[in-house]
């Protein structure tokens, strides 16, 4: 259903400014943390050109557990710290990888990933967990991908509520 593929080539700004709109429509009127991944996962899935995986994982008991996702199997848990998921909890800021191969520490839960990236997900102001993207291209992501993709996120953080463990 990539029906923005044209306008993803042109204009990444019209693209995201689509995208979060839906995002923000998707999840309204629904609370539920577990059911506004899970869709916001699909819709991200469905419209990210160039993408293989896209999810979340959330911090329970102090690391990193997988939660709703689009794509192959995927580590089940990360420590914080660790991989690009990790780096981006303990360092809490968002992680744009180019080539995962050059990054110290990178986790390959799917061979075909060449390019990551991660932006922590906030609830009164402490990290809780993660959006996770993988492309099976080097360089997919860049800074107005980090910059849309947290708008996203903020979206989310406003609009769930979160249960943390």
């Amino acid at each position: 259903m990539k029906d923005f593929d044209a306008i993803t080539q042109t204009n990444k700004d019209i693209f995201y400014k689509m995208l979060n709109k839906q995002v923000s429509a998707l999840i309204e009127d629904e609370k539920d943390m577990i059911a506004n991944l899970a869709n916001v996962s699909a819709l991200l899935n469905e419209q990210l050109q160039d993408i293989n995986w896209v999810g979340f994982y959330l911090i329970k008991n102090g690391e990193l557990v997988l939660g709703p996702f689009q794509g192959k199997v995927a580590c089940v848990r990360i420590p914080i710290g660790k991989g690009v998921c990790g780096r981006a909890v303990l360092e809490e800021r968002i992680q744009v990888v180019k080539d995962v191969h050059t990054f110290e520490g990178h986790i390959a839960c799917d061979s075909a990933s060449q390019s990551e990236i991660v932006i922590p997900i906030k609830a009164e102001g402490k990290i809780i967990g993660v959006l996770d993207i993988d492309s099976p291209l080097i360089s997919r992501f860049d800074e107005k991908d980090a910059e849309y993709l947290q708008d996203c996120v903020n979206i989310l953080e406003k609009g769930c509520v979160w249960q943390t463990v």
